[in-house]
């Protein structure tokens, strides 16, 4: 019988959600790219991988066109120094990664408490899908999350996972039984902690809020929003810590916005934190 990751692994693959994102995967992998023209793409939505066990995820943004999209695998294939390699190198120095390169799925590399998934599990036009496309997508993170229970730590790679994660939290946290949440404190611990607390009902400065037309009375996830930055870490009462870091994409690392020793402070952050 299917286990839950298994069975969730088959939905993502036989998604059809969304048109733009199918057609251009199927496209990309009819004209291919040079130095690949003899390989046969997956060309499919791509699931998640690695310890079923896992305490920490790596979530990304989506796949790349060549890489995750031609080999089937997330952070896989997308050339030599791409950020398969340079997210890969980082997991291998804090222990997380069998080998410290990302090639192909049958290079060995193995993952050890850690998952990676992405927010978008299809390649978009110019790496950028649309918010209808994030929100098509959303359900499968959440049932691949549903099926790893030990998580405790979340990394976020890049803004867009970073949201999304918190968009799992708020519909987690903020259902009709669930508490408000807001930002409180910032302070340093291996980078800025931004602090989430739950929202106490009628206290000073904190007015309830007139119900709006044909809406439950429901709690606002936090008053105001976490803020993304690198080296962040949010702690929202009930929920995994969020360690976040900038997105390993070759404009980041190209131009040294993100650099090899910030993404392994990254992970020590997580392997830290996971316990």
């Amino acid at each position: 019988m299917p286990t839950p990751l298994q069975l969730v692994r088959q939905e993502i693959i036989a998604c059809e959600r969304c048109p733009r994102l199918r057609a251009y995967c199927q496209r990309i992998a009819r004209e291919k790219r040079a130095a690949y023209r003899n390989d046969v793409y997956w060309a499919k939505p791509v699931p998640g991988f690695g310890d079923p066990n896992a305490r920490v995820l790596v979530l990304g943004l989506a796949p790349a066109a060549h890489g995750a999209n031609r080999t089937g695998r997330n952070f896989t294939g997308d050339g030599g120094g791409g950020s398969g390699d340079f997210l890969m190198a980082a997991m291998h120095a804090c222990g997380f990664a069998s080998i410290p390169t990302s090639q192909s799925i049958n290079d060995g590399l193995e993952l050890r408490d850690a998952w990676i998934a992405a927010a978008v599990r299809c390649a978009p036009p110019d790496n950028k899908p649309t918010p209808g496309e994030i929100a098509n997508c959303h359900p499968h993170l959440v049932a691949e999350l549903d099926a790893l229970p030990h998580l405790k730590v979340w990394v976020a790679l890049g803004r867009i996972a970073f949201d999304a994660a918190l968009r799992l939290i708020a519909e987690r946290l903020a259902g009709p039984e669930g508490p408000a949440l807001h930002s409180a404190a910032r302070h340093s611990d291996g980078g800025p902690d931004l602090q989430v607390r739950p929202n106490q009902p009628n206290q000073p400065n904190q007015p309830n809020q007139p119900n709006r037309p044909n809406q439950p009375n429901r709690p606002k996830p936090w008053n105001k929003k976490p803020v993304f930055e690198h080296g962040a870490i949010v702690r929202i009462p009930g929920a995994p810590v969020i360690v976040c870091a900038y997105h390993p994409s070759r404009q980041n690392t190209n131009t040294g916005r993100l650099t090899a020793p910030m993404l392994k402070d990254a992970f020590r952050t997580a392997k830290r934190l996971s316990g």
